[in-house]
C-alpha cells in the first residue's frame, strides 16, 4: 500500500494542499512503513499563468469545481494514481472531490507529522477532518 502526504519539507504534512511543492509517498508493508518516496507535485506556482476562475462565490459545495480546476486536479492527482491514500492539513472541496474521483481516499488531517499521520492511519485512529474542506 502506498500512502501520499502533500509537503513541503519532507517531513511535515502541508496545511495547504495546492500549495505544497511535492508529495511523500510512504510505502506500507504488513502494518510497517518501509520506503520514502519524494515525488515532484504540480501546484499552484505552476497554475499561476493560467486563469483562475474560482467558483466559490458561485457553487455551494465551495471551489475547486469549475473545468479548469477540475482540469488542473487530474494533473496533480496524475502523479499518484499508485497510491491510495492522500494526507493533506487542508484543501478545497473540489481537490478533495477530484481526488476521491480518481480513486483516492483523502484525510484532511490535523496530525502535523507525516510518519505520525500514516502510523495512525495503519492503527485506524486518522480521523478525516472534512469540515476544514474550503
Amino acid at each position: 500500500m502506498k500512502i501520499a502526504a502533500v509537503s513541503e519539507d519532507g517531513i511535515t504534512i502541508s496545511q495547504h494542499f495546492g500549495r505544497a511543492p511535492f508529495y511523500m509517498i510512504v510505502t506500507i508493508e504488513d502494518g510497517k512503513i518501509v520506503s520514502h518516496e519524494k515525488r515532484e507535485k504540480m501546484g499552484h506556482y505552476q497554475f499561476s499563468g493560467d486563469a483562475h476562475e474560482e467558483s466559490h462565490d458561485n457553487d455551494p459545495r465551495g471551489h475547486g469545481f469549475n473545468p479548469a480546476a477540475q482540469n488542473r486536479h487530474a494533473m496533480m492527482a496524475t502523479v499518484i494514481n499508485d497510491c491510495q491514500v492522500l494526507l493533506a492539513g487542508g484543501m478545497g472541496a473540489g481537490a478533495y472531490e477530484s481526488m476521491k474521483q480518481a480513486g483516492i481516499q483523502t484525510y484532511i488531517t490535523d496530525v502535523a507529522n507525516i510518519d505520525d499521520a500514516v502510523e495512525a492511519y495503519i492503527n485506524g485512529t486518522l480521523v478525516d477532518h472534512a469540515e476544514k474542506l474550503h
